[in-house]
Order: C-alpha cells, then structure tokens, then sequence
C-alpha cells in the first residue's frame, strides 16, 4: 500500500490529486507545520533524512522529491494515463515541465517569501535596514524574474490548453503549486487570464477536490 506522507500546505498535496487521478489506493500519514515556524515537525525526519514533504513509502521503498515522485508513479501505476506518448514532442514538453516546476520556478517564489517575511523577522534595532536590503532585492532582482517567468507561463498556455499540450496531464498537477503560490504571493494572475483559467480548471476537477477533502485545509486552494 502506498502511503503518503504528507504536511499541511505543502507540495504534497500534489501527490494525493496525482494518486486520486490514478485511481490508486493510497493512505496518508498527516504531519503539521509549526504553527510559530511554518517549519515541518521533527517526526518526518524519521522517514527521510531531510524532514522534508512529500515522501512517500511503497513497501519498502521510500522515495522524496515532487517530480521524481510524480514520475514514478505515472511510470510504474499510471498505465500511459496522464503521460505523453514516447517520442513524442509533447512528451518532451511533458518532461521538461515536470523538472521546470521545481527547479526553475519555485526558487523565485520561494525567495519572495523570504524577503517579503525577513523584515517582520528582524530584531528591531536592524528593522529598518533589514527592510531597506529586502526591499531593494524584491524590486531589482525578484520581482522582475517572477515577471518573466509569469509571463512565460501565460504565453506557454496560449499554445496549448495545458501545459505539456492539448490534454490535461502530470505536468498541469506539477505546475499547480507554483502557479497556486505566485498567485498567492506574487499577483500572477493580474492581467494573465489565461492562468486565471487554468487555476479555475484545475481547481474544478473532481480528483483535485477529493484529494483536497483527504488532505485536509490547503491555503492556495
């Protein structure tokens, strides 16, 4: 039995609206977020190293990173559902869009959220400066390659409905967090209706509302 282990606002959420587009049965450990922190609790470090979500166990093997856990389901349980066929241009876009999730958007976003949180964070006689520095990051580095990956993004969805191509599949549901979380902390959607559709599409799927009723409260949905 697969299980997932899965944190509260977290990438994980993506494994259970995977697994309940598959159709495999699955169970969930839930693990919380420090309410003071946001951090992951310690007890996942005792399924994998890092403490990090998701990971899943599958018999006894256990396995960490989105993408690489997408993948892997869709390989070993999907049945050709939600993939591309091989060889096929679409399949490349499929790849590449599994990997670009991660590691090319959500490093941005994520320091959106640092800079835009660090000020609060700072003792008070370094306020002041700490905001001035974070400031001046978000305005002349941040922002502009959130820009331009948004924007990317927008004109990505005007060639195709989806985002590997004509059919909805595993790299829409690896693409859903970054453009669930830009449009949470960045305004990404302003002026982008093509993204506004897809988040209103994504969101409408019976598997994307079921995995959301096994997984608990999820803020970006």
């Amino acid at each position: 039995m697969l299980t997932v282990h899965h944190l509260n606002n977290s990438r994980s959420q993506r494994v259970l609206w995977l697994l309940e587009e598959l159709g495999l049965p699955y169970e969930i450990k839930h693990y919380q977020r420090d309410a003071r922190t946001m951090l992951a609790p310690p007890e996942l470090k005792a399924i994998h190293p890092l403490g990090k979500s998701p990971v899943i166990t599958d018999g006894p093997a256990t396995l960490a990173e989105t993408g690489a856990i997408v993948e892997t389901l869709c390989d070993a349980y999907g049945g050709g559902r939600l993939k591309p066929p091989a060889g096929t241009e679409a399949r490349l876009r499929w790849l590449y869009w599994l990997h670009y999730a991660e590691g090319s958007a959500m490093p941005p976003l994520l320091l959106k959220l640092v800079f835009t949180a660090l000020p609060a964070r700072a003792p008070g006689l370094v306020k002041g400066i700490v905001k001035g520095i974070s400031n001046q990051a978000l305005k002349s580095f941040v922002d502009p390659q959130l820009t331009a990956h948004f924007d990317y993004w927008e004109a990505e969805l005007g060639k195709s409905e989806w985002f590997a191509g004509p059919e909805f599949s595993a790299a829409d549901i690896m693409m859903s967090f970054p453009v669930e979380a830009a449009a949470d902390r960045a305004g990404a959607l302003t002026g982008r209706p093509r993204l506004k559709a897809f988040l209103e599409k994504i969101h409408a799927r019976p598997a994307y509302r079921a995995a959301l009723e096994k997984g608990g409260p999820y803020a970006y949905a």
